[in-house]
């Protein structure tokens, strides 16, 4: 019997006692008894494309939103390297806020405090705090003072750093990613010299300064350079676990590390550049938002700001807290003692699934879990007391825009899309594509439940942009078996689902390799991003994990999970935990086809995404094998 599916409420200790007060608030909305100045917190989130905000009232309802495009900068010829501007980002920001809060109708004084998240991009500034630095090889320009995310120009030097195999890997599963901070911050300094602390540029056009993205949001806003303990520890080597078997204390920044990777200054350079006061995220920032930043978002000065957090660790807090029915049993778990509550060994059988672009999968657990090629164990870098283990993909969303608009039928489809009534609307037809193969499936008389057997003999790799978990292998590819000579509207639409199918097998891979570590079984998925949209993505993951998914009220959980860390900084809730128990709500459920069919189950869905998932490891094992072998040609 799988565990029950209750709502959480989390404490800030690992004991995960709820208090009295904590429990109160999670049977009736806070609202009722806050005064009218703490009536909403504001969410603002800055993807890889938007920054939005959204105004959300205490009890989670989404009350207006805004988002504003943000620039992307790409030097000619380097496809590798992703750039962005914090000046252009900020400005992004404040014109969405506004937006935001005139749609919402809500006075700026009703605002109890704004949260920030955003991706885990590397900004760069000079000593001052204020001037930006450009990290473009190119054209220099100072604009260009952002290493984005996806960026992946340090591919050598993260593989230098895994070759030393220090003791600081253990919490990256054991090899760093090119897409976290050191090696791009070991790349500035190797190929961009003069530009290093104390380089031979002029002040104002060296580094002094770096800061993870959400980091730097929350100082632009309130002039207090304190980190995320979220940001630190998730993409900075910050060591708050220590040795739990040896009993030594957490280092912070492991100044041994650095030193033998070359990094040494980070910690002796005047300036602090990369900071000294680390919080948990939520925490209260200084004296809240400074005037300049007031005047430009529309806001009050002194108006609370909390410590931020990575965009996909916010969607978790925006999503993990709600209290949704056991699948098992006809009662939701906790409310037959009288308690909104979840309990440590219930909160180790879910998973926060971020899907989008790109995809994150965030496990909790009580104990630390050191798996091979998933980024943690993070202790309290998600939710308080626990520790975190993150797997992810570094295109989900973008590896389906690819595959179908590059294929040979895309401009026929958008033709049959619009004359079918389901346009496409700034990407992909996703919407006719989903039809098409159902209509497919009914006419080689399948059940609909069954579409995913059209792709029986469809074999995709999705490492198109390498394998973030659980490989942790940046050089691994994409690819397909399967192919035929005919590329019209039928093939799209079976490559697409193929596709959709080996987005689900990659999770599933990231599931059993965490478990197989001794992660508890992982029950019950929770799902926000743009993906959810997509019934075909959510039924392959249900049917492939043979896990419940479960959809949130509010389809803008990124958004929510800021407000929970705005809400928390304004004092509107005595902790993180509470403001998720009372803002989280449940929305759609889907089942997976061993559930779904009840009494008239057959065999014959697990069966097939069970061979099909073999296919898939054998797969990877192959295209290893085909490198080993053609590194022995002798091309010289």
């Amino acid at each position: 019997m799988r565990a029950a599916i209750a709502g959480l409420v989390l404490v800030p200790t690992s004991a995960w006692v709820p208090t009295a007060a904590t429990l109160k608030r999670a049977r009736s909305p806070p609202s009722v008894s806050l005064p009218v100045s703490h009536a909403v917190a504001l969410g603002i989130d800055v993807g890889t494309g938007s920054a939005r905000c959204g105004v959300f009232s205490l009890d989670g309802d989404l009350l207006g939103t805004a988002s504003k495009e943000i620039k992307m900068f790409q030097p000619k010829g380097m496809p590798e390297l992703w750039q962005q501007s914090s000046e252009n980002i900020w400005q992004s920001v404040c014109e969405a806020t506004r937006e935001a809060i005139k749609a919402s109708g809500v006075p700026a004084s009703e605002v109890a405090g704004v949260g920030f998240d955003a991706t885990c991009s590397l900004v760069c500034l000079a000593e001052d705090g204020a001037t930006p630095v450009s990290v473009d090889p190119v054209t220099g320009e100072p604009e260009r003072n952002i290493v984005v995310w996806l960026d992946h120009r340090a591919k050598a030097q993260a593989d230098r750093i895994n070759a030393g195999g220090h003791e600081a890997l253990r919490t990256v599963g054991g090899t760093i990613s090119l897409e976290m901070e050191v090696p791009k911050l070991l790349w500035l300094k190797e190929e961009m010299a003069d530009k290093w602390l104390g380089g031979a540029a002029p002040e104002k056009e060296r580094f002094g300064k770096f800061f993870d993205l959400s980091d730097w949001l929350v100082y632009r806003a309130t002039g207090t350079d304190t980190r995320s303990l979220c940001t630190t520890v998730c993409k900075w080597n910050y060591d708050a676990l220590g040795d739990p078997e040896g009993g030594s204390p957490p280092k912070g920044w492991d100044a041994d590390f650095l030193a033998s990777i070359g990094l040494s200054e980070l910690l002796e350079a005047k300036g602090s550049p990369i900071g000294e006061s680390v919080a948990e995220p939520g925490q209260p920032v200084g004296a809240g938002l400074a005037a300049e930043a007031a005047a430009d978002l529309g806001l009050a000065v002194g108006t609370p700001v909390g410590v931020g957090m990575i965009d996909a660790h916010a969607g978790g807090l925006g999503v993990l807290g709600a209290l949704v029915t056991d699948p098992y049993a006809d009662e939701a778990a906790g409310e037959a003692a009288g308690e909104a509550v979840v309990s440590a060994d219930q909160m180790e059988g879910r998973m926060a699934l971020i899907a989008g672009t790109s995809c994150c999968h965030m496990l909790s657990s009580k104990e630390p879990v050191f798996v091979p090629g998933v980024w943690g164990p993070y202790k309290s870098a998600m939710l308080p007391g626990m520790f975190l283990n993150e797997g992810g993909q570094s295109t989900a969303g973008k590896l389906l825009d690819f595959v179908v608009q590059t294929h040979a039928a895309y401009q026929e489809v958008l033709k049959l899309a619009e004359a079918a009534g389901k346009p496409a609307r700034g990407g992909p037809p996703f919407a006719y594509l989903n039809e098409h193969l159902l209509a497919m499936a009914r006419a080689r008389g399948l059940d609909e439940r069954k579409v995913g057997f059209l792709a029986k003999d469809l074999h995709v790799g999705p490492d198109f942009f390498g394998n973030r978990s659980p490989l942790a292998d940046p050089s691994m590819r994409g690819s397909v078996v399967g192919l035929g000579l005919s590329s019209g509207p039928d093939d799209l639409a079976l490559l697409y689902l193929a596709t959709l199918q080996a987005l689900a097998y990659q999770t599933k891979h990231i599931i059993e390799t965490c478990e197989l570590a001794g992660h508890p079984p992982i029950e019950t998925i929770f799902v926000t991003g743009g993906l959810v949209k997509n019934p075909l993505y959510l039924e392959a993951h249900a049917d492939v994990a043979n896990c419940v998914l479960e959809v949130p009220k509010c389809d803008e959980a990124v958004l929510l999970g800021a407000a929970v860390l705005g809400a928390r900084a304004g004092g509107a809730f005595g902790d993180v935990a509470s403001a998720m128990a009372s803002m989280n709500k449940p929305g759609k459920r889907v089942l997976p086809f061993t559930l779904e069919c009840g009494d008239a189950c057959d065999i014959s869905v697990p069966s097939f995404h069970g061979c099909k998932y073999g296919v898939f490891r054998k797969m990877i094992d192959d295209q290893v094998s085909y490198r080993e072998l053609m590194e022995m040609a002798m091309l010289d």
